[in-house]
């Protein structure tokens, strides 16, 4: 239906695709695989119309097709589901699925018709009349899917669509990604989660560095071939923790071999104890509702839940960025309830924020100043700055932390996530006196090699005996990783399980709202 012939694309020095041959065909899932940089969203964002290629040339059904933008895109009969939502949340469903139709005279219960005949046919119930505002975000996704499946295209793309879904999301969309196949479309699913590969893709085609490495017509059977040719290397050279990640089996894979949840901690000393933290908004709204949470010495404890049920609120709470409305923080022996960022910080708790960019860092500035952001004072005499001392200390960093940067003084905007990622890390773990971490989201947006630096140097200062607090939106992740999880919904921890593959079940209807 959908051939790519040879297209190639530029951006400045970075070569994005390079002679990329592939081919999509009607009623089939074909999954790109690949990590961050791959040229995955680059090659979707060219079949869409939002970049024009260099060079090469793309035919829909035998004609040349080369849309100057994503209407022409759209009127072609493609259509895209983006990693973010672009619906109106104080306007209705139906109201956001008439927006840019432009069908003549709009009658809003023939609409609502349309939506409910859609979701029934290809399982997305939606209520009509619904406000966007009051939906889950598995709600949301279903409204962006509809609004493009009203346009019966012929090819459909999903660009990373289950980042932010409950497990039974999850099923759910993968299944409507096989009706929609079975409907005559294309279906383009971009993801890096293995597990979705085995269940749903017909083919595979693996980018990197902006080429296709590999395809597959049998991915289930041929899983670690697909993610050597990802990453580039052999499987086996990778940490348990980042096998466990990719591997055939998901986050748990090999990583069991290595780890057995509460046995990190198991009668060692309590480190941290969070006791009745509630926080309200400025609306009185409640963020946080009671929440009990202790960490021993040594111990990964892992925050599950739904994007928005009081994990952000949490982690600015002990970063010192939000005054907690009742409740106790202490670590050790100091209470830290409404200390402020410096005295969160003296106090031995390093913070790696969920908004790298916004929070964990100051992109304008060089690498050097931002891995020594927590501790400028130590390089001032006299009112200025020790720029040596300080240059210094960071080569040292970079080296032990494995750092790729041109040079300390690079812009840190010029890094790459992963690197700005290990960068925050190491400025967060050479906290004097680290007893406790808080790391909210730290692998959001990393890639297979990046998410193992990562997880490397944490499970490096349990072993330490710092104590770990995890936030991760990824359920997998948090099995593979942490000792035990803790769940959050609403705003309150509603349970607390052994980070175990078998109590995966019980931890999504948790989170779902499904008290065990």
């Amino acid at each position: 239906m959908l051939q790519l012939e040879g297209i190639s694309k530029r951006f400045g020095a970075l070569a994005a695709l390079s002679e990329v041959h592939i081919d999509f065909a009607a009623g089939e899932v074909h999954c790109l695989l690949g990590e961050n940089g791959a040229g995955k969203s680059t090659l979707c964002n060219i079949v869409f119309g939002v970049h024009e290629a260099d060079s090469g040339s793309m035919t829909l059904d035998g004609a040349v097709y080369r849309p100057t933008g994503p209407a022409e895109a759209l009127g072609a009969g493609i259509a895209m589901v983006h990693q973010h939502f672009s619906l109106l949340e104080d306007m209705s469903v139906v109201d956001n699925l008439i927006l840019g139709q432009g069908r003549g005279v709009l009658k809003r219960q023939e609409w609502a018709e349309k939506v409910r005949a859609l979701g029934e046919r290809f399982s997305l119930p939606l209520e009509p009349f619904a406000r966007v505002g009051d939906l889950s975000i598995g709600e949301r996704q279903r409204v962006e899917i509809v609004k493009c499946l009203m346009r019966e295209p012929r090819v459909l793309i999903l660009d990373e669509p289950t980042a932010v879904l409950l497990p039974d999301e999850i099923a759910a969309l993968l299944a409507v990604c096989r009706r929609v196949a079975a409907n005559g479309c294309a279906v383009i699913l971009v993801t890096h989660k293995l597990a979705e590969i085995k269940q749903v893709a017909d083919r595979v085609t693996v980018l990197r560095g902006g080429v296709v490495v590999t395809q597959s017509t049998e991915p289930e059977a041929e899983i670690d071939r697909l993610v050597e040719a990802m990453i580039g290397r052999d499987l086996g050279s990778l940490s348990g923790v980042a096998s466990g990640a990719v591997g055939a089996e998901g986050a748990v894979g090999a990583f069991e071999a290595s780890h057995t949840p509460d046995e990190a901690g198991e009668g060692a000393e309590e480190v941290v104890q969070i006791d009745g933290l509630t926080v309200r908004d400025t609306a009185g709204a409640v963020r946080l509702d009671n929440v009990t949470i202790t960490l021993r010495r040594g111990e990964i404890v892992g925050v599950a839940g739904v994007e928005g049920n009081g994990q952000s609120e949490l982690g600015l709470v002990l970063a010192g960025l939000l005054p907690a409305t009742e409740g106790k923080v202490f670590v050790g022996t100091r209470e830290l309830t409404r200390a402020t960022p410096a005295e969160v910080t003296a106090a031995g708790v390093g913070i790696v924020p969920e908004d790298r960019h916004r929070v964990g860092s100051i992109v304008a500035m060089s690498l050097t100043d931002n891995l020594l952001l927590n501790r400028v004072e130590r390089f001032t005499r006299f009112g200025l700055m020790r720029r040596g001392a300080m240059r210094r200390t960071a080569e040292a960093m970079i080296g032990r932390f494995d750092v790729r940067a041109a040079g300390p003084e690079v812009p840190f905007s010029s890094l790459s996530g992963g690197n700005q990622q290990k960068a925050v890390l190491a400025r967060e773990l050479e906290t004097e006196g680290l007893v406790f971490l808080v790391a909210s989201q730290p692998t959001r947006g990393l890639d297979v090699g990046a998410i193992e630096s990562v997880y490397r140097l944490i499970r490096e200062a349990c072993a330490r005996g710092v104590a770990v607090l995890l936030v991760s939106s990824e359920l997998d992740e948090l099995i593979g990783v942490a000792d035990r999880i803790v769940v959050l919904y609403r705003g309150r921890a509603v349970g607390t399980l052994p980070a175990r593959p078998e109590n995966r079940p019980a931890i999504g209807a948790m989170m779902a709202g499904h008290a065990q």
